[in-house]
């Protein structure tokens, strides 16, 4: 082991395989700020440049993006209320109400704090615990991922905002949305209408944009038209939580959202916003200040930052130890190590134990150089939110609209766009909170297609799920827990006032 740590530490401190690090985690935090553009398409910039490079300096490049793409949508999330890839999207419920209240340095040093904790976590997971975890993960087959969508899905109730029944109706319409498209078994076409653009989904770039960014810039142009002050966002870098502010009950958050997040990770296909929203909803039901949550509670910024960050070592696990892609990064992450003649899989860890513990290395100090260049691209962001909002809001505008066309060049998802904005600003109008539809979104269809798979396997029983799989019956009895116990909980505090009162 010391043999192959000391040939990896001479691997990645070269001048050219610092150089590639460095500036691959600059672009992927630029990149992941910037709405709609997102890790696959920074990676995929960046393939073409790896094929004359040695094999550590074309990790380090790619990782570099990796890792600060999945940072970088934190900070438009905090500053324009959007989030600038789909992991940051949980970020938004309480990052940007803390920047309203004129926090927004602090609230982007919360999910510097969580992003740089969770990603060094998912390091330590990856380098000490890749072959076990891999092989957990090969215990996951479709009951048993149900039941953990299903444990996920129940952060639409604790997301309600305190009315369960427009959070329930938002995350209907989320989980409607997701069911547009093409049938995930069959191929057939559901709710098209005969449009075949529509075929494919709507897609979720345009709908986050959509309902988070251009809803609020409807927003404050209604605002402006009545002449009405509004709040500017004000920052300038980010400045990080003191050690006093870190109490206990932090500390644990982090250590649970990174955990979330690195288990995720490591199931192939699930992704990083099922993470995000499951780390989330469990920060809300337990944190001793879940009352604020929505309102600009850091807890809600560092649980989905730590998770969507410990997703990045989580996500390489099954890729080196199996060849697995755990996501659509990691597949290119993959196709880039065989391109390079590394074969991932099994025998990696005995062939080619050196290029494991690079790539350890290299993305330990990628999460180290978020800190900078985090500062860099806030501070970047805090003149550009300087301008006047007759000048800003349509800057804001063309970046979203920019950013959405450019995932897939359709003019659909520019529309979906529009669509979603005015929809957004109705749902503000009626105070029905955006975050359950998201989850719908997010979830619906990887919970659709692991119920239909079970069903095929169970050949209808479905009971058979939880009698024969211990996993999915555990994570079915945590899930409804979860949905229990806040009701649990009011009701208790209901007996204690009146009991206050008799």
């Amino acid at each position: 082991m010391l043999e192959s740590l000391a040939s990896a530490l001479q691997m990645v401190f070269t001048f050219e395989a610092m150089l590639c690090l460095v500036a691959g985690t600059f672009l992927g935090v630029v990149v992941g700020a910037l709405p709609g553009l997102g890790s696959i398409l920074g990676i995929t910039l960046c393939l073409p440049f790896t094929f004359g490079m040695s094999n550590a300096a074309a990790i380090s490049l790619l990782l570099g993006v990796y890792a600060g793409s999945v940072y970088g949508g934190c900070i438009s999330a905090v500053l324009v209320n959007t989030p600038g890839t789909p992991a940051s999207a949980a970020t938004t419920f309480d990052g940007f109400p803390m920047a309203q209240k004129g926090f927004a340095e602090k609230a982007l040093g919360w999910a510097t704090l969580g992003s740089v904790f969770g990603g060094m976590f998912s390091c330590v997971v990856l380098v000490m615990c890749a072959p076990q975890l891999a092989s957990i993960a090969m215990l996951f087959g479709p009951p048993e991922t149900l039941c953990l969508i299903f444990m996920g899905m129940t952060c639409i109730c604790t997301v309600a905002m305190g009315d369960i029944f427009k959070g329930v109706l938002s995350g209907m319409i989320g989980l409607f949305f997701a069911s547009v498209g093409q049938d995930v078994m069959t191929g057939d076409e559901r709710f098209t209408f005969g449009f075949f653009p529509l075929a494919s989904g709507f897609d979720l770039v345009a709908v986050l944009v959509g309902v988070f960014a251009l809803s609020e810039v409807f927003d404050r142009i209604d605002v402006v038209i009545r002449q009405q002050i509004t709040n500017i966002i004000k920052c300038n870098g980010l400045k990080m939580p003191s050690l006093s502010e870190l109490d206990k009950s932090r500390w644990l958050l982090l250590l649970k959202s990174s955990a979330i997040g690195s288990f995720i990770g490591i199931l192939p296909g699930t992704g990083t916003s099922a993470a995000v929203f499951l780390s989330y909803g469990e920060a809300q039901r337990s944190s001793p200040r879940r009352e604020n949550f929505g309102k600009g509670e850091p807890d809600g910024i560092i649980a989905p930052e730590a998770a969507n960050n410990a997703v990045t070592g989580g996500a390489l696990v099954p890729s080196l130890a199996l060849g697995l892609p755990g996501d659509a990064v990691t597949a290119v992450m993959l196709a880039t190590l065989i391109i390079h003649g590394i074969t991932p899989g099994v025998r990696l860890m005995q062939d080619s134990p050196d290029i494991v513990y690079s790539m350890f290395l290299s993305l330990s100090l990628a999460n180290l150089l978020i800190i900078p260049f985090g500062w860099l691209c806030a501070k970047g962001f805090s003149y550009m939110l300087k301008l006047p909002e007759s000048i800003l809001l349509p800057i804001i505008t063309l970046l979203c609209l920019l950013g959405t066309f450019g995932v897939r060049n359709s003019m659909v998802d520019l529309w979906t766009c529009v669509i979603m904005g005015a929809f957004g600003l109705f749902m503000r109008y009626f105070k029905m909170p955006p975050a359950p539809l998201v989850i719908g979104l997010v979830l619906g269809p990887l919970f659709e297609l692991s119920l239909r798979q079970t069903y095929l396997l169970k050949q209808g029983e479905m009971s058979r799920t939880l009698t024969e799989h211990p996993i999915a019956l555990f994570l079915f009895i945590v899930a409804v827990l979860m949905l229990v116990f806040p009701m649990l909980r009011r009701l208790w505090k209901r007996i204690n006032v009146n009991i206050s009162h008799a």
